[in-house]
């Protein structure tokens, strides 16, 4: 495994667990967080998955960025669905990313989106440990 030298570190203490609260040591994420009712819960707010899928997406965005290479990315939207459900060992993830890239082709958007899978950090992370499947315009 290779070591970073960190850049920046998000500190978040949750209580409560999925039926509970979370709350950024600097206080600007602070939110209930609440089961999806498909999993028993009352819904209504926020809950893991769509917290993770929103940095997902968000860092993943930014590595298409980062590897667009003068491609036109103008427009581009990246949308990452995570799904959660049982597996062998107890529960997994599983996501989804696509990428709509209104002024490239469908070749083109679908290369985009395999270079930004190699060069983002939550790619990294997640290779090898749950599917991820990618998806373009």
């Amino acid at each position: 495994m290779e070591k970073i030298t960190a850049l920046y570190t998000a500190e978040v203490i949750n209580t409560g667990g999925r039926k509970g609260h979370v709350k950024s040591t600097d206080g600007i994420l602070d939110m209930d967080v609440s089961m999806p009712v498909s999993m028993g819960g009352h819904g209504g707010k926020t809950n893991p998955e769509q917290l993770f899928a929103a940095g997902y997406a968000s860092c993943f965005n930014g590595a298409v960025g980062a590897v667009a290479q003068g491609r036109n990315i103008t427009d581009a939207a990246l949308t990452a669905k995570v799904s959660i459900g049982k597996d062998s060992a107890g529960f997994g993830l599983s996501v989804e990313l696509h990428g709509n890239f209104p002024n490239l082709s469908k070749e083109e958007a679908i290369k985009l989106m395999e270079d930004a899978h190699q060069a983002c950090p939550y790619s990294k992370a997640t290779r090898g440990n749950i599917e991820v499947l990618l998806s373009a315009n």
